[in-house]
């Protein structure tokens, strides 16, 4: 099957990072940064999105981003996106000085895993007066990462999960042609994407099987994006991060202690009617000692899962 075949290839010669009780993560996907224009889906929850950064900065979490970070089908340019969302790759420029940035590449930025590509991520421009900053010199993208587990217990394999989906994986490219050039003009105006797994829940479905089986098979536990639908259950193998493109809420994945919870950012309202951030907790936290669709799994919080 084209989906073993295409997830096997995503962790071959994966990057490998420590799991243990002191290990931080952040995991989130499809955040689809774009120019900052009438297109741009990043747009409404660029605040949502900062707060949270900051907040995992501030708690010495490392970002991982699980694909789709930058929406590179509909937009041809690179340097557009960095100057919309200057302040955005300012932050996670900290992370990448601090060596606490991971960068994976799913079907929307599939571009990014050309060595040419990584030249254009050495230097940006923070605001229009200032002269150019390191960005993400040398910076390595990967189309899979492992964090292995120190204790009895699955390790976690990280990748878009595009890899389960024919059009956006083995037809990316013709794909990308539909989306730039046919479907993003029509959705400006009110057509729906009929390629975007996220609008479809057969199609969710059956991508989420695929890849809990890939899971099974390989007695690990896959986290993944792509469907843009958050999962996190004790009894799977198959966790989604969800995204950052719905509108007042994003989703993401924190590893800590070794645990998973599913987190959503949204705006509160306080006591005095004040608006501010939100950390929810959506599900978990599941242990990862034994946990996933493994014996002896503890059961996790229930969760709603079409967001």
């Amino acid at each position: 099957m084209f989906e073993k075949r295409q997830l096997d290839q995503a962790f071959q010669d994966a990057a490998v990072l420590p799991l243990s009780a002191s290990s931080r993560y952040a995991l989130f996907s499809d955040c689809h940064r774009g120019n900052g224009l009438t297109g741009d889906n990043f747009l409404k929850n660029q605040h949502l999105y900062a707060a949270a950064l900051r907040y995992y900065y501030e708690n010495d979490f490392t970002y991982i981003e699980l694909g789709d970070g930058d929406e590179l089908w509909e937009n041809r340019s690179f340097s557009s996106i960095k100057e919309a969302h200057a302040s955005t790759f300012q932050m996670l420029a900290r992370f990448y000085e601090d060596q606490r940035l991971y960068l994976l590449y799913g079907n929307h930025d599939m571009s990014k895993r050309s060595r040419g590509f990584s030249m254009q991520c050495n230097s940006f421009h923070p605001c229009i007066t200032c002269r150019k900053e390191p960005l993400f010199p040398g910076i390595r993208f990967h189309s899979g990462l492992v964090l292995k587990n120190q204790e009895p217990g699955p390790d976690l394999y990280l990748t878009h999960g595009h890899q389960a989906d024919f059009l956006n994986s083995v037809l990316w490219r013709q794909a990308r042609f539909l989306v730039r050039y046919l479907w993003s003009p029509l959705e400006r105006v009110g057509f729906l994407d009929p390629s975007d797994p996220s609008r479809k829940n057969k199609k969710k479905e059956r991508i989420e099987k695929s890849l809990s089986g890939w899971a099974k098979a390989n007695q690990c536990i896959l986290i993944a994006g792509h469907t843009h639908r958050p999962v996190l259950e004790a009894s799977s193998c198959y966790y989604n991060t969800g995204s950052c493109v719905r509108p007042g809420y994003i989703t993401c994945i924190e590893i800590s202690q070794l645990t998973a919870t599913l987190i959503k950012w949204t705006i509160g309202i306080r006591t005095d009617l004040s608006l501010s951030v939100s950390r929810e907790i959506l599900a978990g936290p599941v242990s990862l000692k034994d946990g996933g669709c493994f014996p002896g799994a503890p059961a996790a919080a229930p969760m709603q899962k079409d967001l």
